[in-house]
């Protein structure tokens, strides 16, 4: 049988990382997805942090040599007795045994801090929001499911700053694909998406459907990556139209087509993103097509999967 697929998902806290890769999950059906987050490994609870004056963010509270080992074993097939971070009140659980499926999914803050991670991964995308907004979902997510008050939340943004800005955003030059995904100002719920695709992945080309969508799509080029800016509200035929190239060199992965790609949930109302959706197929694309080259024998080398500075 052939080794899992792996995939990294990295950010700061609140950067979007579950709801990608929840979508992902749904898209990939979660009976061939093992879905795992690097909060897991953290080396102190949320009491025992707090006296200590140290951030989950940093290197130093986490249990980095065991993750590293821990990606290894996925990565060649192996199960592993993998500890649980609960953040419902910031102690841990018993460990659970957790066995890699077709794709492994892993989320979390310091994924690509060290070679030895960065190297268990088929697929590195790094979230990078405007930090406004990032700010924004931290504070609605922590107030309304993790029982914090907006002050509380707020002061400990400005405690983890020297962190993000020493540990997280560091990681963001050893991925393949960084994902910055911004307001559109006529649609608060539909975000535009900027995406820096690098070349140690080689990407479907859509610089054809750049030259046919009048100014909406733009790309850049500067040496080993590609800029593309995507409207959130891009019309559903152009959308379609990428999608559909996409697809078509996904041939073999067609049964994975969905109509709820590119859909998410505000509250109990579902809406649709046309950038999201191609952030999505991307991602599926890279996944997919690792998936048959390693079933096909074709392992790629490390070289072939070098960090871009």
């Amino acid at each position: 049988m052939a080794r899992p697929i792996m995939l990294g998902i990295v950010g700061d806290s609140a950067s979007g990382k579950t709801t990608l890769s929840k979508g992902l999950v749904r898209l990939l059906g979660e009976e061939s997805v093992t879905h795992i987050c690097t909060d897991d490994y953290h080396k102190y609870d949320r009491r025992q942090r707090a006296e200590r004056g140290i951030t989950p963010l940093n290197p130093e509270c986490n249990y980095l040599d065991i993750m590293a080992q821990h990606l290894q074993c996925l990565r060649l097939g192996e199960a592993i007795l993998k500890p649980v971070y609960q953040h419902h009140d910031g102690t841990f659980g018993p460990l659970v045994y957790t066995h890699p499926e077709s794709f492994t999914l892993i989320e979390g803050l310091l994924g690509y801090h060290t070679e030895g991670m960065r190297s268990a991964y088929d697929v590195r995308v790094y979230l990078d929001p405007p930090e406004t907004l990032r700010r924004q979902w931290k504070v609605d997510r922590d107030c309304s499911k993790r029982g914090y008050t907006t002050d509380e939340v707020l002061a400990d943004l400005d405690r983890r700053e020297p962190d993000s800005e020493a540990f997280i955003r560091p990681q963001r030059r050893n991925a393949d694909m960084v994902v910055c995904r911004m307001e559109n100002p006529d649609d608060p719920f539909i975000l535009d998406a900027e995406l820096t695709l690098r070349d140690s992945l080689p990407h479907p080309d859509l610089s054809p459907f750049v030259e046919e969508s009048d100014g909406q799509i733009t790309m850049t080029e500067r040496a080993g990556e590609r800029t593309l800016f995507i409207p959130g509200a891009l019309a559903r035929e152009r959308a379609a139209a990428i999608e559909e190239s996409i697809w078509d060199r996904m041939h073999f992965a067609r049964h994975l087509r969905s109509e709820a790609l590119g859909e998410f949930t505000v509250g109990n109302d579902v809406h649709r993103s046309e950038s999201l959706a191609l952030v999505q197929l991307l991602i599926l694309y890279h996944l997919t097509t690792a998936r048959a080259r390693v079933s096909l024998g074709d392992e790629p080398g490390v070289d072939d999967h070098a960090s871009v500075a």
